[in-house]
């Protein structure tokens, strides 16, 4: 079997999903990410997200149906990574596919990605796609890897 990933722009009816996605009790575990609430979630994502021209997002879609999303923002002078996907597409190699074409349409770098260090998958998967190892930062309470892609 063959999955055919994608990418494509988001779509409106895609933010049900991918809010379905940050709540979803393993990846809180795995992320240590706090989901929003609902109102929250949307607000963020129409105004800050697909309302910030500096923000490049796309839906991963498999087979045609959406999966997650890959996001690059801007926080101070460094250009950040990051990611969520559904449960049923883990482990599948999804990730590193959809990531790979990510990065052929991110042309910023260095790019950096900060996955909380319990989360040995999304570590992999930015090992897998160039990132390497450059430090350690603290967010709140947890230790989360830095990586960098394109760093001197």
């Amino acid at each position: 079997m063959s999955d055919d990933v994608r990418l494509r722009d988001v779509e409106e009816a895609d933010l049900e999903l991918f809010l379905e996605h940050e709540h979803d009790p393993e990846t809180v575990r795995r992320s240590k990410f706090t989901p929003r609430d609902r109102e929250r979630f949307m607000t963020h994502w129409t105004t800050r997200v697909l309302g910030d021209p500096t923000i490049l997002v796309q839906t991963v879609t498999v087979d045609g149906e959406p999966a997650g999303n890959v996001v690059a923002w801007w926080e101070d002078d460094r250009r950040f990574i990051g990611y969520v996907f559904g449960r049923p597409y883990w482990g599948r190699g999804i990730g590193t596919k959809a990531l790979t074409l990510f990065l052929e349409r991110e042309k910023a770098r260095p790019l950096y990605a900060d996955p909380f260090t319990g989360n040995a998958g999304s570590v992999r998967l930015l090992e897998k796609c160039g990132f390497q190892r450059v430090g350690t930062v603290q967010h709140g309470e947890h230790e989360h890897v830095m990586l960098a892609l394109g760093e001197d």
